[in-house]
Formats: structure tokens, C-alpha cells, sequence
């Protein structure tokens, strides 16, 4: 066996083709497959010099057992410098289906580490995966981001989310708290309480736009200095992960007495089980100074109210737009979605405890765009 980790080039494509039949025909999950394609439809080489994704496959031969993907992005860190990093996403190894290739995965980690020593990781759905395994005994920091949710049909919620209808006394008490009204009864009285918190009288207004102008470069100059860790969220920047023709998202500007305060990037996620037949709104991304980041969220949640979302969800590490969650009616949930960073950059971004309560790193930091969220 001689494997090298070479760029997905198009010549490839039946070969990574035929890598995807062999791990469904052994029985992989239908969702572990590599990209078909060599070039990326999303963030391809040459739209945008400092955000951009590439691929590399692992070859024996004429065969393909594995491959990586590999995001590049430009992050504003604690001293103030703008430093390009790498997202390592999308790893996938013949590994999981035949034990002779149970090394390929920390041969695929370390041939991105050579290309972009400065890695993160994201998501990874929860600690008790391979992968987040492999990063803890390599000594990689790391934390959760914590995950927070919003009921805004409250028997439809209690009827659908499959996820906590998990045995049949809490599917009866469910059901019963949604028909007597008690469940809607309930998230009304947290709603109001939460909302105490909220600063009265301080009025906003809501647009929607078709793409980011010059408004938001003024937004990232005059907020970036109150983050220590954020991907650069300049016009530029913005205009490439959500560009104008991808309807798919609603991009929000939210501002006060004719000056910007803020942005959001909301959507529907995709259908999962868990959610049964629940219409799930995601906050994906948003901007503000952290004193402002309350009106953001706020707006926000209204707009997919009035989009008749049942259910509005988001994964943020800033602990001010924490608060802001919270105080917008959000509660919180168990997370298994991990934030790990190599030595490298854990050494930028040292000490990591001190830095951790003021990155702002959201689910738009990952590799779900424009649909995969």
C-alpha cells in the first residue's frame, strides 16, 4: 500500500466516484460520501483571494480511500492582526468500512497541518466522535458552543420535536401540555420575564437587502476591536459567503435613528428526524457591537416569526450575544458542536480561557453554507 495526498483534480472524479459506492456498499451512512466533484461550487479557488476551499484525496493507485477539505479564511485575532487560517472539514477515510486503512484519518490531519498549520475544526457532532478524540490526545484546545433554541409555536413543539418525545410518559405529558394550552401558557411567561432584561425604550428598524454594501464595512471597522477571535466580516467577505443570488438566505440590517447597529444572516435548516415536521429558522450569522447585539437578535426572531417558523435556533461563543440570546426568550440545550484549535493556533490566540468568552464564532464559521446548516 502506497498512499499519497495529492489536490482533487477533475481526472479524479470516477475514483473518488467509486470510493463513495464502496463505503455504501459496507454498509457507511448515506451522508458519508466525498465531494463528486473536484471543483467546489461553494467558495471555489480564485472568487475571493483569502476565502476560499480546496480538496485533496488520498490515492493507492488507480483507487481513492480517502480525502479532506480545507477552508481558508481570514480571522482578526487578540493582538489586532489579520491572519489567514484553515478550516479542515469534510475528512473522510476508507478507515470506517476496512480496518488497513484505520491510519488514513491522522494521515489526512496531518498532510492539512503541513499545508496550514493554523487549523480549526467545527461541529463534529459531539466529543464522542473520531475525530474530536484524535484532536483532545493531540493536545488541541477546545470547548462547546453553546447551542440555544426559541419555541415559537409551542403545541406544534411539543407535538413534533422527536428529539425530547424520547418514551411514552413524556410523550403523554407533552401531548397534554399541548392541548390544554399549558405549553403556550408557559413560553409566554418566559418570554415576558426574559424580555425584562431588555433595555426599554431604545427603538429600531429592520431592513431586509439583496446582498452587503459599504454599510457593513463601516459595521466590522468600528466593532472588531470588541471581539478578540472573529473571521473577518468585512462587505467583501460578506458579499462572497452570501451573495446576492442565493435566495436561499435573508440577510437583515438592522439599524437606529438612520445609523447601522448590526446585521443577521437567517434561514430554514435542512429537514432532520428530531425535529419531525417542524419549520426550523437558523440565526446562521450576525454583527453588531456586543451592546447592540440584543436589537440584532431580536429583529432577527421576528423576522422568522413572520416567515412562520415553528422553532429558531443558533450556536454562538460570545458570551455577550449569550446574554442577548437569553434575554430574547432563547433557552439553552445540551451542544455537540466543538470549536478545536491546533497548537498553532491556540499559540495566536493564548491564553485560550482568557480569550474564549469574547470570540465570536458562529455556525457561518463552519462548513454548512449555503444549505448545510
Amino acid at each position: 500500500m502506497s498512499l499519497s495526498i495529492q489536490p482533487y483534480r477533475t481526472e479524479d472524479e470516477s475514483a473518488v466516484n467509486e470510493f463513495n459506492y464502496r463505503l455504501e456498499k459496507r454498509g457507511a451512512a448515506p451522508d458519508l460520501v466525498f465531494y463528486r466533484r473536484a471543483l467546489p461550487p461553494w467558495l471555489p479557488p480564485g472568487q475571493n483571494r483569502g476565502l476560499y476551499n480546496e480538496y485533496f484525496i488520498a490515492r493507492d493507485g488507480d483507487q481513492v480511500h480517502g480525502g479532506y477539505a480545507l477552508k481558508h479564511q481570514d480571522f482578526k485575532f487578540p493582538d489586532g492582526t489579520v491572519r489567514n487560517v484553515g478550516f479542515y472539514h469534510h475528512a473522510l477515510s476508507e478507515g470506517i468500512v476496512d480496518k488497513r486503512y484505520a491510519l488514513l484519518g491522522s494521515l489526512l490531519l496531518r498532510d492539512a497541518l503541513a499545508r496550514s498549520s493554523a487549523l480549526y475544526c467545527l461541529g463534529m457532532g459531539g466529543y464522542q466522535r473520531a475525530l474530536p478524540q484524535m484532536l483532545i490526545r493531540l493536545a488541541w484546545k477546545h470547548c462547546l458552543l453553546p447551542f440555544y433554541f426559541k419555541v415559537l409555536h409551542a403545541a406544534k413543539f411539543l407535538r413534533e420535536m422527536q428529539a425530547i418525545r424520547s418514551s411514552r410518559g413524556r410523550r403523554l405529558l407533552m401531548d397534554l401540555a399541548a392541548y390544554s394550552g399549558a405549553g403556550w401558557t408557559a413560553l409566554k411567561i418566559y418570554d415576558f420575564f426574559s424580555h425584562l432584561s431588555i433595555p426599554p425604550g431604545k427603538r429600531y428598524q429592520v431592513d431586509e437587502v439583496s446582498e452587503f454594501s459599504d454599510w457593513a464595512d463601516h459595521l466590522w471597522q468600528s466593532s472588531k476591536a470588541a471581539y478578540s477571535l472573529t473571521a473577518v466580516r468585512d462587505g467583501q467577505v460578506l458579499r462572497t459567503l452570501y451573495p446576492a443570488e442565493d435566495h436561499h438566505l435573508r440577510r437583515l440590517r438592522v439599524s437606529r435613528r438612520g445609523g447601522d447597529i448590526g446585521w443577521a444572516v437567517v434561514g430554514e435548516r435542512r429537514r432532520d428526524p428530531k425535529y419531525g415536521s417542524l419549520r426550523v429558522g437558523s440565526i446562521l450569522d450576525c454583527w453588531a457591537d456586543p451592546a447592540d447585539a440584543v436589537w440584532v437578535i431580536e429583529a432577527a426572531s421576528f423576522a422568522l416569526r413572520d416567515q412562520g417558523f415553528d422553532l429558531v435556533v443558533s450556536n454562538q461563543s460570545h458570551q455577550a450575544w449569550a446574554r442577548a440570546f437569553e434575554a430574547c426568550g432563547f433557552m439553552s440545550a445540551p451542544s455537540n458542536f466543538i470549536f478545536a484549535a491546533s497548537k498553532k493556533l491556540s499559540e495566536w490566540i493564548a491564553p485560550f480561557e482568557k480569550t474564549l468568552p469574547s470570540m465570536h464564532v458562529t455556525r457561518a464559521d463552519g462548513d454548512g453554507l449555503p444549505r448545510n446548516f
